[in-house]
């Protein structure tokens, strides 16, 4: 299975769960082998997957575009960016992950995942679970732009 493959359900996942929790519409852009470990954002989810494959996949958001996607899925009830901006993500990070894994398991690739974790920060590092290449997926929005990132052996 090459990785084409394997991010066609991210990518159909992504823009399914943005559009329909975050009210916004992205488009992907050309997937490219990543070659740094900065992240291309100041917030980001980073998943392990374990299974048929084993690897990680992680989305990272620019500021304003997390801070759009927890206005549009909270309304104004918005308490404290910070902690809404992190549960925000999680839980779009957990949504993309469950239906990529629907899409996957289609393909005959099953997979279990764990629990995302955070990371806030200007020029924060990524540190997917295994040495194979990343791939990312740039993402354009109304908002700006954002990227999902999949490494798998």
């Amino acid at each position: 299975m090459t990785d084409a493959e394997i991010a066609k359900p991210f990518i159909k996942a992504t823009q399914a769960v943005l559009s329909i929790m975050a009210k916004m519409d992205p488009k992907p852009g050309t997937p490219y082998v990543k070659k740094v470990d900065r992240a291309n954002g100041d917030v980001s989810a980073v998943m392990g997957l374990t299974g048929v494959k084993n690897g990680s996949f992680s989305i990272t958001f620019p500021k304003k575009v997390a801070v759009t996607m927890v206005k549009n899925m909270l309304g104004d009830d918005i308490q404290d960016i910070v902690a809404d901006s992190k549960d925000a993500v999680g839980e779009i990070t957990n949504m993309i992950c469950g239906q990529a894994r629907v899409g996957l398991t289609q393909m005959g690739i099953s997979l279990s995942a764990g629990t995302p974790s955070i990371i806030f920060g200007d020029n924060h590092v990524i540190t997917h679970v295994n040495k194979s290449p990343v791939i990312a997926v740039p993402f354009t929005t109304a908002e700006g732009e954002f990227t999902l990132e999949f490494c798998f052996s």
